[in-house]
């Protein structure tokens, strides 16, 4: 496993892109390193490795920006328990990792909306937001899926956080629940 991690990072290296790098870090991005390398091309790398678990738990240990978005590429939903999504969770510290994690992982795990709807009911800012960010790509992805109960107490939840004044919870309610609306 530490043999594939250091070929992992080396194509990181290959496709470092120092101006996007400093530009993260600029915008209060902090990990130990920061490649500055796109989603595309971590797709491309990803894509090159089945997923497996004990690689993407490796690559989620790593305080490297892009193992931690390759991590989510990789990690199987089958040998991800709720129970390790909620220790991830507590290590995303910011919107950008959130945003990842939501689009390549938590929105094909088989209990995503339950997750999303523990998310958005904590008082932590970033699972909050991540709560709105799943519960849009699920209504993007599986349509409006939803029992009557769950789509009221999202609703009432989205509404809630369009009177806060934190405008990052705003915009990714507002998001989530234009989504809801155009699968209606």
């Amino acid at each position: 496993m530490h043999e594939t991690v250091r070929q992992i990072k080396a194509q990181l290296r290959l496709f470092m892109n120092g101006v996007l790098s400093q530009s993260l870090r600029e915008k209060g991005l902090k990990y130990r390193l920061i490649f500055g390398v796109e989603l595309p091309r971590l797709k491309e790398i990803a894509a090159g490795y089945e997923q497996n678990h004990e690689l993407a738990q490796a690559l989620w240990n790593e305080d490297i920006r892009e193992c931690k978005i390759l991590a989510a590429y990789l990690q199987p939903t089958d040998t991800f328990a709720p129970e390790l999504a909620d220790f991830w969770m507590e290590s995303i510290h910011n919107t950008e990792l959130a945003d990842y994690l939501c689009m390549g992982l938590f929105r094909r795990l088989p209990y995503a909306s339950q997750k999303a709807f523990q998310w958005i009911a904590s008082e932590n800012r970033i699972e909050i937001y991540t709560g709105f960010r799943l519960m849009s790509h699920l209504f993007a992805t599986l349509g409006t899926e939803m029992n009557e109960r769950g789509r009221n107490e999202f609703i009432d939840q989205a509404q809630a956080a369009l009177q806060g004044d934190d405008l990052l919870i705003k915009q990714a309610a507002q998001s989530a629940l234009d989504r809801l609306t155009i699968n209606e």
